[in-house]
Parts: C-alpha cells; structure tokens; sequence
C-alpha cells in the first residue's frame, strides 16, 4: 500500500486557491456579481475566474484533507472532510431557506436526494471502476459496508419515503411532533453508528496495511495546524462561492429550460466534490476501505446530521418541509440502495460493479433532466 499523504512541503497552491476565492467572494459580493446574473461579456469572463478559483479550492481542501487523515488515521482522517462538509452543506440549506420568503420547501428533501444518488450511484460507481481497472479485484471489509448500508436504508426510509403515507399532515410532510421525533431518531442512529466505527468495532472501518507498507514521515504540529486551519478557509470559500455559482447555474437552467433540480444537481455535486476526489484517489491507490467510507459516510452524515439541522429550523422559524419523494425517485433510490447490497456484500469489487452503479448513475441524471 502506497503512502497516500503528502508529506512534502506545502505547495503554493494549497494556500493560495482559498484565500483567492474568499476574497473573490467579498469582493464579487461587494459589488453585486450574479444576484442575479446578467450576461455579458465581462460577467461571462468573471464568472469563468470564479470556476477556476473554486475549482482550485476544492483541490487544495482535498490536499489539506489528507494532510490530517495521515495524523489521525482511519477512520478519524475521513470523518475530517465528512464534517466538515457537512457542517458547510447545513449553513448553505440554511441561509436559502431563511432567505428565501417561500422557505424553499423542497430544498432538503431535493439535497438529500441528490446526496444519496450521486453518492452512492456515481461516485461508488467511479471508485469501483476505476479502482478495478487498475487492479483488477479490491478487497475491504463487507461487514463495514452493511453497517454503513443498513443505517442509510434506515435513515432514507424514514425521511424521505415514510412522510407520503402519513396521515397527521397533509402532502409529503411531517406535523411538528412527526417531525421533531424523526428528527431525535435520526441523529441518535447516526450517534450509534460514530461510536461503532470509531470505539466498538473500529475494525469494521480499517484494512490493516500490508508489512512492506511505504511508510511516510510523520506531520509537524505548525503543518496540521496550517492544514486545519486552510482547509476550514476552503470550505468555507466554496460553500460561499456555491451561493454565487448557483445563480450562474440557475440562469443557464432557464436558458435551456431545464427542470428546477437540476440547480439543486449541480450545487450538490460542487458540495461533494472534494470528499468525491478524495474517495476516487483512494480507490484508485488501492485503498477502497477508505473510498467507501468517504463515499457512504457523507451519505449518512447528509441525512444524520442535515436532516435533524434543517428540521429544528423548520419549528423554529415556521418555515414547511416538503420530504417525500416522488414515485419515480422512490422507484430509483430503492433500486440504489438494493443494488448496493448486493454489490457491497462480497468484500471485494470488479469492473461490472462499477459499471452497474453507473447505469443508475446515469439513468439519475437523465431523469432529473428529463422527469
């Protein structure tokens, strides 16, 4: 198993990229940029240099990501990034929502989605396939996966499938009290699952490395210190510039008259990003133990710790939550989850798997374009 932390000194890059899109988004804030946006060639040019410094802040948060996952090892190093982004993903629900005069009822239950599909459809699907391309057949530990399977199956059902056959509210929704218990269940499964993966059964989450294991030179305490600090900066740039990048995205939406979700698509991919490159260089390092448990925990963590966040500012600020899904999404995430059983049980991978993912993967996408 190859060292997979970088261990050199830190490029300029790594520090550079977010305090470049924190001060772009002050600025571009400052005076105004895409609230909304109005084409033309000086806002196209704008918008086209915000990509570039968002892009190189997502790299430089999955470079200072590693950076802590090598001091503090598996599986603490993944939860790192699993917080941290979604702490970043429950401001950004947040600040729609409260801005927003209708309160973007569907706004959760359309993230969540779109969390669990990309996740667990592309994302899986990218780190299985490329993983096996390069060598053939991974292993990790299948008991690990079913835990990880079993609480999302749990915490899909009861958040996104339980409120259409409910009958305290009307529509898809919980009542208060509905609301309120399902959020205390959810946050008390998720608890139940952390001290597993990290006290219990610790080696449910962990591939022991192999004797002749390259060994990396240990991490001063002003490096991790800098590398916590920058990777808070660069999460923190991208949730910000999410917001800006929505409204670039949301106009080209209505120029192709394409369906509302499709924004939400788009942000929730630029949201996962930096544990999704994480995950697939793992895998493709050999290392799938930790790709699964980036992947599937930011699955959990979206509807573990999001759900609950978004559900006590719904009672506090009054605002409704439109949760159940449609028929044809319940269809699409029950064939997910199924299929992930079944690929995730052997304790090892191979091309077809990665490809199976992908279909749904794409059928997803597709469909989101085109219900």
């Amino acid at each position: 198993m190859q060292a997979n932390t970088p261990v050199r000194s830190m490029p300029i890059s790594a520090w550079a990229y977010p305090l470049l899109a924190l001060a772009f988004y002050f600025v571009a804030a400052a005076y105004g940029f895409a609230t909304p946006f109005v084409p033309g060639l000086g806002n196209g040019a704008i918008a086209v240099l915000m990509i570039v410094v968002l892009f190189g802040a997502i790299f430089a948060a999955v470079y200072h990501a590693e950076v802590i996952a090598h001091v503090t090892g598996e599986p603490y190093g993944t939860l790192v990034l699993t917080a941290a982004v979604t702490v970043i993903e429950v401001a950004l629900i947040a600040s729609i929502m409260i801005s927003d005069p209708a309160g973007s009822p569907e706004l959760a239950r359309d993230t969540v989605y779109a969390v669990v599909m990309v996740v667990c459809t592309g994302l899986a699907g990218a780190c299985i396939l490329g993983g096996s391309l390069r060598f053939r057949e991974q292993r990790y530990v299948s008991t690990g996966a079913s835990a990880y399977l079993a609480v999302l199956i749990v915490l899909a059902t009861l958040t996104l499938v339980l409120p259409n056959y409910t009958q305290s509210a009307s529509g898809p929704s919980y009542s208060s009290e509905q609301l309120a218990f399902v959020a205390v269940m959810t946050l008390l499964l998720y608890a139940a699952f952390l001290y597993i993966q990290t006290v219990r059964h610790r080696e449910y989450f962990v591939v022991l490395a192999e004797d002749d294991a390259e060994h990396p030179s240990p991490i001063g305490g002003r490096r991790l210190a800098a590398s916590i600090v920058l990777l808070l900066v660069a999460l923190a740039a991208v949730v910000l510039l999410s917001k800006t990048f929505a409204n670039v995205v949301e106009y080209g939406r209505q120029a192709i008259d394409a369906p509302p979700a499709v924004t939400g698509l788009v942000v929730a991919l630029l949201v996962l990003m930096p544990e999704g490159i994480s995950a697939y260089q793992s895998a493709r390092r050999d290392e799938l133990q930790k790709a699964i448990n980036l992947a599937l925990g930011s699955s959990l963590a979206t509807i573990g710790l999001t759900f609950p966040a978004v559900s006590v500012l719904s009672l506090v600020l009054h605002k409704p939550l439109v949760l159940g899904l449609d028929p044809g999404e319940t269809v699409l995430m029950t064939l997910t989850l199924v299929v992930s059983l079944l690929t995730l049980a052997s304790g090892r991978t191979n091309v077809l798997y990665g490809f199976i993912h992908l279909v749904i993967f794409g059928t997803f996408v597709f469909m989101t374009f085109m219900p």
